[in-house]
C-alpha cells in the first residue's frame, strides 16, 4: 500500500486526541496477530501512507520515528482500516523480523495468570508465532509461483500438473506421515509432517483458501469443544 496521493479531508476527519495523536494497533497480515500498539499524528500517518512503511509518535522522545530503521524489521502496510468513531486505527502489516523490541514476534507476548500474577508466554507463545510467521510466508511464496509459474520449480509444476496430482502427492505425504509414525522414527516423522504441511499449502492456494479461514475454523472449534 503506498498512496502518494492521500486525501487531507480523510486524515482531518479522525479523532486525534488533544495531544495530536491517535492509537494505531498494527495487526500481522494473514494471521491476524496483534503486534504492537503504537501512536500516530498526522505527520506520521501522512508518512506511512506516502512511503508505505509504518511511522509512530514517540510519547517520550517528542518526535517522529521510522518502525525498523535501526533494526531493519520494517512493517510493511498492506491494509489500513478506522473504526466507526474515527478515533483509533487497525493497520495490516507484512512484519520483517519481529516487532518487539524484547526480541518477541509480538509485544502481546505476556499475560495475567490464573492466579492474577503476571506470566511470561516468551517461550511457548514466540514459537507459535514464529510458526503462524513461517507458513504465511511460506504460503505467499506458495501463491506467487501459482500466478507466475517459473521454470524449474516444483511448486510450479504441481500448479501445470493439476488438481489429481496435487491430490496425489498429498495422498502420497500423508501415508509416508503413518510409515514414519509406525517407524517410531521421530525425526522422519519432523520431515514428512514438513512436507505434509507444504502440499497441505499448495491446495489451499489452489482453492484459494487463507490462514485466516482455517484459523476462524478450528477456533471455531475450540468453542464447541
Amino acid at each position: 500500500m503506498q498512496l502518494k496521493i492521500v486525501s487531507q479531508e480523510l486524515i482531518n476527519s479522525f479523532q486525534f486526541s488533544p495531544q495530536g495523536l491517535i492509537p494505531a494497533i498494527i495487526q500481522e497480515e494473514g494471521t491476524g496477530q496483534v503486534l504492537m500498539l503504537a501512536y500516530m499524528n498526522k505527520e506520521s500517518l501522512q508518512k506511512s501512507l506516502e512511503t508505505g512503511e509504518t511511522w509512530f509518535f514517540s510519547r517520550s522522545r517528542q518526535e517522529l520515528w521510522h518502525k525498523g530503521a535501526t533494526s531493519g524489521h520494517v512493517q510493511k502496510i498492506k491494509d489500513l482500516f478506522f473504526d466507526c468513531d474515527r478515533d483509533a486505527l487497525l493497520i495490516q502489516v507484512e512484519q520483517s523480523g519481529v516487532a518487539c523490541h524484547e526480541g518477541e514476534f509480538s509485544c502481546f507476548h505476556y499475560r495475567v495468570s490464573a492466579d492474577g500474577q503476571q506470566e511470561s508466554l516468551q517461550g511457548q507463545q514466540g514459537m507459535e508465532q514464529n510458526l503462524a510467521m513461517q507458513l504465511h510466508k511460506l504460503l505467499q511464496v506458495i501463491e506467487t509461483r501459482k500466478a507466475d509459474r517459473p521454470e524449474g520449480s516444483y511448486t510450479s509444476y504441481l500448479f501445470n500438473s493439476g488438481q489429481d496430482k496435487i491430490l496425489k502427492k498429498l495422498g502420497e505425504e500423508a501415508v509416508e506421515v503413518v510409515i514414519a509414525s509406525k517407524n517410531q522414527n521421530r525425526e522422519e516423522v519432523i520431515y514428512e509432517i514438513a512436507d505434509l504441511w507444504y502440499h497441505c499449502l499448495v491446495l489451499m492456494a489452489y482453492h484459494g483458501v487463507s490462514l485466516q479461514d482455517i484459523s476462524q475454523e478450528l477456533n471455531g472449534r475450540v468453542r464447541r469443544k
